[in-house]
Formats: C-alpha cells, sequence, structure tokens
C-alpha cells in the first residue's frame, strides 16, 4: 500500500470524533469492527463491499463534500481506535495524508490503510493547481521590477508555487493549508521551488538576494532532520535528498531580512525517495468517473480482505455485483452522449468533472480550478455569460452543495444567479460532484449511484439537449 504523505494540515487536538462530525453511520453496536473512510463516496462504497460484516463511519458532515473539507480536530486517534482506514493518496486531501502518516509513526500500523486510488496512476490527468486552467501553462507571471512594495500591502491568504525545472505550477498556499504539493526528492537529487507573491493591487513581488524581498523555509518544529537539506537563493528555495524518508517544512516570505509572514499553520511534507521522484500532482476527482471507481472499490475489497479473510470471497462477490451497477451507470453516460445535440456545458462549481469530461468526450465551462475553495471572479463568470449566447444553451448546471441549504434545489448558488440574470440560459439544474450527500439524500438512502441516476444524468440530459 502507498503510505506516502505529501502535504501536511496540522491538527488541533484529539475529541470524539462522534461528538463532533455529524457521522453518517453510527458507531456499531452489534460487536462488528470495522474503521473509517475519509468521504462520503468511500463511506458508501466501504458498505457496498463490506454489506455489514465491517462498519464504517464518515467523519465529513452531510451538507458538505469530502474534497477540501478539513477536520477541525485531529483524527488520528479516533482512527487509530478501529481498524482500517479507507482513503485516497493525494495531496487535495491532505488532513487524510496526514492521518495516515500519523499511524504509521504512532501506532506501529496496527490499522490498514486502503489508497482506493492505488494503481490508477497512468490514468489520473495532471494538476497544475491554478484557479483559470487557461492559465495552467502559461509558466511564472512577469515580475514587476517599476514599484516599490509595501510589507503590509502583500497578499498574505494565497501565493502560488513552481517546479522551476520545468516552471509547472504545484499549487498554491490558500490562507491556512495548501493546494497541491512538493514533488518527490530524489536522494543525492534536488527540487527547486519558486514562488510568486502579490500585493493587493495583483503586481508580482520581485524576489530575490538583491531585492527587498527574498523566499525562504526552513524545518517543521519537530520534524525528521537529516532527511533533506534546505538552501535558499532568496528567489527559489532548493531542496535537497540527504536520505529516503519524510519531513515537513514551512516557507517563509522575509522582507530585507525580517519575517513577513510563514506558512507554520500548514507544514508542507517532503518525501525523500530513491530514484528520479515525480513531479506531478494530479486532479483527485477519480470518484466521478464509473470506470475508475470500478477499480476504487475493487482497491476496497481487496483491502478489507486483508483484515478479514474469512469474509474475502463475499467482499469481492459484493464488489463484482456493486461494479456491475458502475457499469450500468457507464452504459447510461455513454448512451446520453449519443442522444445529446450538443457536447458543451456551462457548469457554475469546481471543475470536478474532467475525468467525465475526458471519458466521454463532453466540453465542461468552470469559472474555476479543480479545487472547491477557489473563489470566482467577474471575468470568469463574464466569459461564461458569453460561452452560454454564443452556443444557445438554455440549461446551466450548478453545485448543489455550494449554496447556503445544499437541502434546497431551488436555493441557487449567488454565481449561477448572476449567469441566468445575465445571459440567455432560462434554467438551472443541480450537477453532484459525488463526494458528499445532504440530509435529504441521506434521508432517502442514496449513495453514489443514486446521486448519480437521480440528480446528475437527468441534469446532463438537459443541459446536453439529450431528453
Amino acid at each position: 500500500m502507498n503510505l506516502t504523505r505529501r502535504s501536511v494540515l496540522a491538527g488541533t487536538g484529539a475529541v470524539s470524533l462522534g461528538a463532533v462530525a455529524g457521522c453518517l453511520s453510527e458507531p456499531d453496536e452489534t460487536g462488528n469492527e470495522g474503521g473509517y473512510a475519509a468521504f462520503f463516496t468511500l463511506w458508501d462504497w466501504a458498505n457496498q463491499v463490506a454489506d455489514g460484516e465491517l462498519e464504517f463511519e464518515n467523519p465529513v458532515p452531510a451538507g458538505e463534500m469530502g474534497h477540501g473539507w478539513e477536520p477541525d480536530f485531529d483524527l488520528t486517534a479516533d482512527v487509530a481506535s478501529g481498524e482500517v482506514f479507507i482513503y485516497m493518496d493525494t495531496p487535495e486531501f491532505s488532513w487524510a495524508q496526514d492521518i495516515v502518516s500519523g499511524l504509521e509513526r504512532d501506532y506501529d500500523d496496527s490499522v490498514t490503510v486502503i489508497d482506493a486510488m492505488s494503481g490508477m496512476g497512468p490514468h489520473l490527468i495532471p494538476f497544475g493547481g491554478a484557479d483559470d486552467e487557461d492559465d495552467e501553462d502559461d509558466g511564472l507571471p512577469e515580475t514587476d521590477y517599476d514599484h516599490e512594495f509595501d510589507p503590509d500591502d502583500i497578499v498574505r491568504e494565497r501565493f502560488d508555487f513552481y517546479d522551476l525545472r520545468t516552471e509547472d505550477q504545484l499549487g498554491y498556499w490558500h490562507i491556512d493549508h495548501w493546494h497541491g504539493g512538493v514533488p518527490e526528492v530524489p536522494v543525492d537529487g534536488s527540487v527547486p521551488i519558486g514562488a510568486v507573491f502579490r500585493d493587493s493591487d495583483d503586481r508580482i513581488v520581485p524576489l530575490g538576494e538583491n531585492e527587498a524581498f527574498q523566499f525562504d523555509a526552513r524545518l517543521a518544529d519537530g520534524a525528521q532532520e537529516d532527511v533533506i537539506e534546505i538552501t535558499s537563493y532568496g528567489d527559489y528555495v532548493e531542496l535537497t535528498g540527504l536520505e529516503t524518508g519524510n519531513t515537513a517544512i514551512i516557507f517563509e516570505l522575509r522582507h530585507e531580512g525580517d519575517l513577513v509572514y510563514d506558512t507554520d499553520e500548514g507544514p508542507m511534507t517532503v518525501d525523500v525517495v530513491d530514484g528520479e521522484g515525480a513531479s506531478e500532482f494530479h486532479d483527485p476527482h477519480v470518484w466521478v468517473d464509473p470506470v475508475l471507481a470500478q477499480d476504487a472499490v475493487s482497491n476496497i475489497a481487496n483491502g478489507l480482505a486483508e483484515i478479514d479473510p474469512d469474509n474475502a470471497d463475499l467482499f469481492e462477490e459484493n464488489a463484482e455485483a456493486y461494479n456491475e451497477r458502475l457499469a450500468e451507470v457507464d452504459r447510461q453516460f455513454e448512451q446520453l452522449v449519443e442522444d445529446a445535440d450538443r457536447e458543451i456545458v456551462v457548469f457554475v462549481g469546481h471543475d470536478s468533472y474532467q475525468y467525465i469530461a475526458r471519458r466521454y468526450g463532453i466540453e465542461f465551462h468552470t469559472p474555476t480550478g479543480a479545487t472547491p475553495d477557489a473563489s470566482e471572479d467577474f471575468a470568469a463568470v463574464a466569459n461564461l455569460i458569453d460561452i452560454v449566447d454564443e452556443h444557445d444553451i438554455d440549461t446551466i448546471l450548478y453545485d448543489p452543495f455550494e449554496s447556503s441549504d445544499p437541502d434546497d434545489m431551488d436555493d441557487l448558488p449567488s454565481d449561477a444567479e448572476q449567469l441566468l440574470e445575465g445571459s440567455s440560459a432560462t434554467d438551472a439544474e443541480p450537477l453532484s460532484p459525488v463526494e458528499g450527500t445532504t440530509g435529504e439524500w441521506n434521508e432517502d438512502d442514496w449513495g453514489w449511484v443514486e446521486q448519480m441516476e437521480e440528480i446528475n444524468l437527468p441534469s446532463l440530459r438537459k443541459a446536453l439537449d439529450a431528453e
């Protein structure tokens, strides 16, 4: 199993999970054992496979998405009380990677960890981390050398970071956590990391030893030493691998030697590996794809068989039966595309459907990138208005989890309302990223398949004129 953790979200203390998280499944009272699944979809799939032989809890409350969610407390001790933890090993679930690292470090591998993404590497879509997909391939933006920057004007909520070997954006810091992460560093090799800081007027701050501002890094408190060497050149930081293992670092912005701010609230994990290391990060939304979902379900079944070999045949049979349901959803998507009169949809939400777009040839236009807490701007919404009008789109799609009340399908997110008011579109339909549930869907016992068949496929049929 891949226990790699590439980014860290520092915990704030352990409490009883059931008391604070609004779990979808109550702790088992029959004596059956089980564990935790990192978000709704994995919880649903685990229960489909286990069929009551093992019980699972979902820490993400109803009404919230799994991707982008962050626990208020360190859940490692709660997870360690069970037998299994099911997650996806991607920096976009950094809190889950943090739990896995804690289990490995503090609990002697007493919990079986199942990475539902295992083996999917060749099928993953590279994720650059930019909000605007049109900017992802532009490389480093130009620095503004004609302005004298005041430290108080530097934007602290976000900065972007890059792999300077390729000038590919790796992700960005957002308020108190990371999106994306640092590539694996090879032993006796190095990875140069650059950063882009902006002021309140969106001007790019010059960095360098001979500039007023410098980019720097340090080991986090308590982080493992002797794994990497950190060298700062003012405009970039070089990470050199000393020995295999992982450690955590904190990035800093300094002004004439004085600290302006740092990322102490969310240290970044760096993995040092034998070989060349990896340089790409990927869109984590594999769960929306009914074909890749079958691989995830099979991974779960194989993992559960390790902790309960007496029921291995049952888990395999359940996984095969459920995967046939997923295959039926795949067939419905194929029929949808065959019936459709158009190939373009406008989706007011984060870009969670790239895997569907690639598999079925549907062109999705969204106002933000692949991260759920990325903010839209006026230009992005204006661009969607132009697309709606150009293609005579009647029905736009919106993410119900981004409205103020996910249970109320008439409660549109503000940007969806703005799009309807400013364009020729007359209707808006919900499109769930199938990574969370609402209170109403939970009462109806809807899982992944039901959300697809009852919400998403009908909405896409309207949007694609396939009715």
